[in-house]
């Protein structure tokens, strides 16, 4: 997917009410390191072990465009990635990182131009004992599952984990959605405000004569694009 056109996570929850589709979203908590720098693709999950092997197996079987997605537990007292691991993975054509977790080298990253979400930065990396063992090919983001079958969109409102089966039909309403707004947001700016485009008075006739009437009914019954 071109990441010019991704379509808005607002967008595309949007859509996800209206198809009926379950859509996961990453902690609130995990905040964009490089605002104004949306991304979406397949996951490349892994959960951390306190060693980057791991990490280095995800990135070196993830397909050109994935998201690496790492779950550190949500931990506040250690970094679990830095300007190496994220090079690394900007260098083999990741598209982005979401870290349930903290990064550090943050000056680094920023020059590294890498998308990536995390909880923030700690100046620590780990300093546990790995365990040996294999990658585990999967991650929890504060109990949202993610698997090699999930698709991650992310921008500046948030992370979405959805599933790749719902992918192209929450894509491609969500790019309906965003036409149709952006259509009567530039009406807007023409004179035309929302609630004359919106026939807001019609609404609220129908609503005094039937109080069980909803704005989102409404909506949905005259061919109304928000949300509400």
């Amino acid at each position: 997917m071109d990441q010019l056109t991704l379509p808005a996570t607002a967008a595309v929850a949007d859509a996800a009410v209206r198809l009926g589709i379950p859509v996961g979203t990453a902690p609130v908590s995990l905040v964009a390191l490089l605002p104004g720098r949306p991304f979406a693709g397949p996951a490349a999950p892994v959960t951390h072990l306190g060693s980057v092997d791991v990490l280095l197996e995800t990135i070196d079987d993830a397909p050109p465009g994935a998201v690496l997605v790492v779950d550190n537990g949500g931990r506040d007292d250690e970094a679990c990635v830095g300007d190496l691991m994220l090079l690394e993975a900007a260098t083999a054509g990741l598209a982005g990182a979401v870290i349930w977790g903290r990064h550090r080298d943050t000056a680094q990253l920023r020059e590294i131009g890498l998308p990536v979400f995390s909880r923030g930065a700690h100046p620590f990396g780990p300093r546990r004992v790995p365990p040996a063992g294999t990658a585990m090919r999967s991650a929890f983001l504060d109990g949202v599952t993610v698997t090699p079958e999930h698709w991650i969109v992310a921008d500046d409102d948030g992370v979405l984990v959805l599933a790749a089966a719902d992918r192209e039909a929450l894509v491609a309403e969500a790019a309906r959605i965003q036409s149709v707004e952006g259509a009567q947001a530039e009406r807007m700016r023409g004179g035309s405000s929302l609630r004359d485009q919106l026939d807001f008075a019609r609404y609220r006739r129908e609503q005094a004569a039937d109080p069980a009437l909803t704005l989102r009914r409404y909506l949905a019954e005259n061919g109304g694009a928000i949300e509400t």
